[in-house]
């Protein structure tokens, strides 16, 4: 059985509302909302019904220990019941400050543990590539989480092997130290990826990006949400 549906983006922020409690990293997913919609209302073939189908595309989050957006997205289209949302990080439900991939239909990865996602994703992109499957592997990552090697060796990795069906959706919400001289574009660009930046919070823009072609290349949209 899935969960009872919620309609369009406009009920998006009352789902997000709905978890309240100590929560420190509450701008930190407000500030994936958007994404997260355009690529479940609109770029990605997911389903409530197909959770385990080999050939559905992958999303990944790694920016994990901001998940109230992810789990508002969705509730909203059906992979949980709202009402679970009442109760979040109480200590018998399955929606913790980290999102648990045993736990919560659709999940695919347990993040939260920050610089892990996007290598993982380089991963199960060569595996899927292997396998010769059409699905996509997106992967959401924050701008300070980029400080961690792990994802500058993933970075270049991709580039090289020129990973088409990976893409890489940085939110820039100017949380880094130190920045990127040039921009963080810049920097997935020099490894040999399509990059483009857009505003995170424009849904059209956000789509056109995330549907850009990219043959022989890994694409990385920078989404600035300030």
């Amino acid at each position: 059985m899935t969960a009872t549906r919620e309609t369009g983006f406009a009920g998006i922020p009352a789902l997000f509302a709905r978890m309240t409690g100590d929560e420190k990293h509450e701008w930190a997913a407000a500030s994936t909302l958007d994404v997260l919609w355009v690529l479940y209302d609109r770029v990605l073939d997911v389903s409530p019904e197909r959770v385990d189908d080999p050939g559905r595309d992958r999303f990944l989050l790694s920016k994990g220990h901001g998940p109230m957006a992810y789990y508002a997205v969705l509730a909203a289209k059906g992979f949980v019941e709202p009402s679970l949302l009442d109760g979040w990080t109480k200590w018998d439900s399955p929606l913790g400050q980290h999102p648990d991939r045993v736990l919560v239909p659709g999940v695919e990865i347990s993040s939260g543990s920050l610089g892990h996602g996007l290598p993982i994703a380089v991963g199960m992109a060569l595996g899927l590539d292997i396998q010769r499957g059409h699905q996509r592997v997106v992967v959401l990552v924050g701008d300070a989480e980029l400080d961690e090697g792990s994802n500058h060796e993933a970075i270049a990795l991709a580039g090289r092997l020129g990973i088409e069906r990976l893409t890489t959706v940085v939110v820039d919400n100017r949380s880094g130290t130190h920045g990127w001289p040039g921009g963080i574009a810049a920097r997935f660009a020099v490894e040999g990826w399509e990059a483009t930046t857009v505003d995170g919070r424009d849904q059209d823009a956000l789509h056109d990006a995330l549907t850009l072609p990219h043959v022989g290349a890994p694409l990385v949209v920078v989404a600035e949400v300030l």
